[in-house]
């Protein structure tokens, strides 16, 4: 009815696949159909009960008013401190911005510093809101692929082509979604010695930097020489956490940008629940135990759906390094992305995300999220086998 009345800019968002796709698969267990969830971004755990015990006991002790437009300063103080340790970079609290959730940093960050007309370099397959958020503002959305050949890790020599007196920013992703890719020590520094001194800002989402395996420990390039002033990490609980629900992410950053992103938030939210950030505090200082539980769960998951899906004829599916999803190529089986994760949806009741929803360089691919249990990844697999027989 008002679609012709929207602004003009609205045409320019995208949105995030797996909400649909959720969406659909809900309605078709309102009909009674069994739907086994690959598709949605999060993990199948409960919060652990000593963050959700914070989060009660600072209802009970009156955390139910506004906090400062960047979060509370005791809980900045919290996160620059664990953000010291975990990404190797000193931080302090007011360098921090507690969001939310994770993605208002990608939104702000591309608010704040990008004009009509300047590019951001992106990965693709990439997080879509990356590159919804660029053309919201009037931006250049730069493609730079990901190719399974190169373990879906970026290729500095294509970054460094891409680059161009107008790029403004490069979105970095690693641990990555969709693919799990992980970027090397190496890759981190030669795309450090790339950008720097080029007055391009580096968006580095690092919110999986948790929830890796192998021995894996990822790099920030804030840590590489003179990058720290130029870089914004987005992090957040979500996914180390399993948090998802309490909303609840931050960005660290220059202290002149966060003063920036903090007037986003006074125009945008106000502020981040203050019993939100309380229990925030908790799981950053509190035992680490459920986490570490949560990953080494996350691992026999990710080796039984990798064995489990290369023996199915017509895929192949690379072991990713970190996230807790993986990126199987189905091209041997003769169908686009799209009809495939249709036809596992309504054939066999098996929720998944095309690898194109992710962009481009995703056509040929699956995004499976193996945040579930075995015993349902399994039966997953068994359908998945059966189907693509028949197509």
């Amino acid at each position: 009815m008002f679609a012709d009345l929207l602004a003009a800019r609205i045409d320019n968002l995208g949105t995030e696949t797996a909400f649909l796709v959720l969406a659909r698969a809900r309605a078709l267990e309102a009909q009674g159909r069994e739907i086994i969830h690959l598709e949605i971004g999060e993990p199948d755990f409960d919060t652990p009960r000593n963050i959700i015990e914070a989060g009660i006991r600072a209802l009970n002790a009156g955390y139910t008013h506004y906090t400062p437009a960047p979060g509370l300063p005791e809980v900045r103080a919290a996160i620059a401190e664990y953000a010291t340790k975990q990404k190797g970079v000193p931080y302090t609290a007011e360098e921090v911005v507690i969001t939310p959730g994770g993605k208002p940093i990608i939104f702000f960050t591309i608010l704040a510093l990008v004009n009509p007309g300047d590019e951001v370099i992106y990965p693709n397959p990439g997080f879509p809101i990356y590159e919804s958020v660029i053309n919201f503002v009037g931006g250049k959305a730069v493609t730079l692929p990901l190719r399974e050949e190169n373990d879906f890790r970026l290729d500095v020599g294509e970054l460094a082509a891409l680059i161009t007196p107008k790029t403004k920013l490069l979105i970095l992703n690693s641990p990555a979604n969709p693919t799990g890719g992980v970027l090397t020590p190496e890759d981190v520094a030669r795309i450090a010695d790339l950008v720097r001194g080029r007055n391009i800002f580096v968006l580095s989402d690092e919110i999986y930097d948790r929830i890796v395996y192998d021995g894996v420990r990822p790099v920030s390039i804030a840590a590489q020489p003179g990058m720290k002033d130029w870089t914004i990490i987005l992090d957040g609980f979500s996914k180390t956490y399993a948090m998802t629900g309490w909303r609840l992410g931050f960005g660290l950053m220059h202290r002149e940008l966060a003063e920036a992103i903090a007037q986003l938030m006074v125009n945008s939210n106000s502020c981040t629940a203050a019993f939100t950030q309380k229990a925030g505090q908790e799981a950053l200082t509190g035992p680490q135990d459920a986490a570490a539980a949560m990953v080494a769960e996350f691992k026999k998951r990710r080796d039984f759906i990798v064995d489990g899906l290369n023996s199915i004829p017509g895929i192949t599916c690379k072991r990713p390094l970190g996230s807790f999803y993986v990126f199987p190529n189905i091209k041997g089986l003769g169908r686009s992305s799209q009809e495939l994760v249709t036809f596992l949806m309504e054939k066999a009741g098996v929720a998944a995300l095309s690898g194109a929803a992710f962009g481009k360089y995703g056509e040929g691919y699956l995004r499976l999220s193996y945040a579930n249990s075995i015993e349902n990844i399994e039966k997953a697999l068994v359908k998945i086998a059966a189907v693509v027989k028949v197509l």
